[in-house]
């Protein structure tokens, strides 16, 4: 186990410039002292010089005074820490009123079990933010907890979902940042209790699984179906599970989940959002970025990186849904032009429904990571592989981004809703509308996500200022007083009201994610370098690897899959890619001599080699023989 102990260090880049807060060149313009006529008394001059020093003084008094809606920041450790400080006021509450619980009302100052003990739901899903920010006193506190309270062998069924991403991530997490064998001996034990739930005729994972019995239960609606996303999300956890115990139980059953899923071919790379675990086949023709959809797509780009790009099916699958979402579900909003991301209710092909859920602002990051591997921007153009695809897949992940700020900026409270609808109607003001029934908000991570991503990978200063903003939104509008006295933060029900209505809950992931990518965003120290991790959709960092001697990709595509025909330029900092660069640029390499020529027979099954299908088509075959015929008569003469 020691070898597998040995964690990525937290390497620092040197920390980039701080954002200055100066006024404009205009607004500096405006506060000129008068010159005065000729005319005019020299009192006069005097008058209106003290005039303007008075009012240039009020001006630097307003400008300078904090707002909401401003994200401008002398030094970005001072944000940093009032986020730090945002998340122990919620964290000390729930510690004060709930301790132990899975949820909490932080307006009634209580909290209970979801089951007849508890999951852990609120304090595992925390813990490695309490690591990231130094927290350490209450790390002990919640690692205290764990060692003497968490037991998953008890009567009851949890989403296997759910479960995998907070609790078995949260343990996985803990244990690389802490490395404290606590963790990864609880996040063993359960795996080992989830596992059940993939026993499906297909291996699909059913919906639910009963923590002491292993078995897996079928979704109570939907015909019995699993969400598509639910069931593809789990490979990041159960692969590095994998590895850091050498269970390869857990790594097959994580990736045939792939192979099955992928065995539908779908078209252009999209998926509808549910997937029948008895069949294997998906259910059903809606497909959308949003809830039951949206983290499918996450896990092929994350699952190529995490194993160090030694798996090249997972860049083709995501490279692949990546087309489709630009060319079937991508459109422009009126009268401004956002870029949003529809659904497709009736499958590709069918109308684009202009609606996007919050759930959706994660593709802008993610777009950004893919096309430069978490590399910065600047390293990665320039790369051999970066190329003009790559180029235009980061400006998508931009302009998405900019478009799920102003699902914040351009409302009254600055805070998102649940879901927006994109207005189409040139004869309309506002981009989006919101319909009374999505006007929650519930601390959703999303946005700040994606700022985090491109803050990290370009350096631009307004992704920073735009989270600041929100940040200070959300300080705004759901900070509340707590019956107990305690200040903490909670869901709203809806944000067009100035006139705050508390939805009374806290989700864990406002202190897992939300919290944690502000952190991130305003810290200096690149304490989880993006070229070196991986978040699972909790925002939980895992250290990428390699997958070694023991672990490999256990399935292929069949040599007949129409989609084979289509290829993908390799991924920046792709492994293969850099050994052919590298050995194109050895000029200490003396040429060879050119070997001498194959017999016709071996030609020709080098060919059959490149393209399998020439075994089907005797015309192509024949054809192939002949070119390469040619060739060597050419050759010959």
């Amino acid at each position: 186990m020691s070898a597998l102990k040995d964690r990525l260090h937290l390497n620092k880049s040197p920390q980039l410039p701080l954002y200055k807060d100066k006024p404009s060149a205009a607004a500096g313009s405006a506060f000129v002292p008068l010159k005065g006529r000729p005319n005019l008394k020299k009192v006069m001059v005097l008058k209106a010089f003290a005039l303007s020093v008075v009012v240039y003084l009020f001006y630097l008094l307003i400008s300078s005074a904090p707002s909401p809606r401003s994200a401008f920041r002398k030094d970005w450790s001072v944000a940093k820490n009032e986020v730090r400080d945002v998340f122990l006021e919620s964290w000390h509450a729930y510690e004060d009123a709930a301790f132990g619980k899975d949820v909490y009302h932080p307006v009634k100052g209580t909290g209970e079990n979801m089951g007849p003990k508890p999951l852990g739901w609120i304090i595992v899903d925390s813990l490695d933010t309490m690591l990231i920010m130094d927290a350490q006193d209450e790390f002990k506190r919640a690692k205290d907890w764990v060692r003497n309270d968490l037991n998953y062998h008890f009567d009851y069924n949890v989403n296997v979902f759910e479960t995998t991403i907070r609790m078995l991530g949260g343990l996985l997490s803990a244990f690389h940042l802490s490395n404290d064998d606590l963790f990864l001996d609880r996040a063993a034990d359960l795996a080992n209790a989830l596992i059940g739930g993939f026993n499906s005729p297909t291996g699909l994972p059913y919906s639910s699984v009963n923590l002491l019995s292993g078995e897996g239960l079928k979704n109570h609606v939907d015909n019995g179906a699993s969400s598509t996303a639910e069931v593809a999300t789990l490979q990041l956890e159960f692969k590095y599970l994998a590895k850091l115990t050498g269970e390869e139980l857990y790594w097959k059953k994580a990736e045939e989940i792939m192979k099955v899923l992928d065995a539908n071919q779908p078209q252009d790379g999209l998926v509808p959002i549910y997937v029948n675990p008895e069949s294997g086949k998906y259910q059903g023709s809606l497909i959308r970025m949003g809830s039951r959809g949206d983290s499918y797509y996450e896990y092929l780009l994350k699952q190529y990186l995490q194993t160090e790009q030694q798996e090249p099916i997972y860049w083709k699958m995501y490279k692949e849904s990546v087309e489709g979402v630009k060319t079937k579900m991508t459109k422009k909003s009126e009268p401004n032009g956002l870029t949003y991301i529809g659904e497709l209710p009736r499958g590709v092909g069918g109308n684009l429904s202009p609606k996007m859920d919050h759930l959706v602002c994660f593709y802008g990051g993610l777009l950004a990571l893919g096309a430069t591997s978490g590399k910065t921007l600047k390293e990665a153009r320039q790369l051999p592989n970066w190329d003009a695809d790559k180029e235009l897949d980061f400006k998508f992940g931009e302009e998405l981004t900019y478009t799920c700020y102003k699902m914040y900026a351009d409302v009254v409270t600055g805070l998102s809703p649940e879901i927006v609808v994109f207005n189409e109607d040139a004869t309309k003001e506002r981009d989006f509308y919101i319909k009374p029934a999505d006007t929650h908000n519930l601390q959703r991570p999303e946005t700040v996500e994606s700022l985090y991503y491109l803050y990290k990978l370009t350096g631009d200063e307004k992704y920073r200022k735009w989270g600041y903003e929100i940040f200070q939104s959300f300080i705004k509008h759901t900070k509340v007083v707590s019956k107990n006295g305690k200040v903490t933060y909670s869901t709203l029900k809806d944000v067009t009201s100035l006139n705050p209505l508390f939805g009374d809950n806290m989700e864990s992931f406002w202190l897992a994610e939300t919290l944690k990518y502000l952190y991130l965003l305003f810290d200096d120290e690149d304490k989880i370098p993006l070229d070196k991790y991986v978040f699972n959709t909790e925002a939980h960092p895992f250290p990428r690897f390699l997958m070694g001697t023991l672990f490999k990709t256990g399935w292929q595509r069949s040599f007949d899959d129409p989609r084979n025909a289509v290829k993908f330029s390799d991924a920046v900092g792709n492994p293969d890619q850099a050994k052919k660069h590298d050995a194109a640029l050895d000029k200490k390499n003396i040429p060879k001599a050119a070997p001498a020529a194959k017999k016709i027979d071996e030609e020709v099954q080098e060919e059959v080699e490149k393209d399998p299908l020439l075994k089907e088509e005797p015309r192509k075959f024949k054809k192939a023989e002949q070119e390469v015929l040619q060739a060597l008569n050419g050759q010959a003469k």
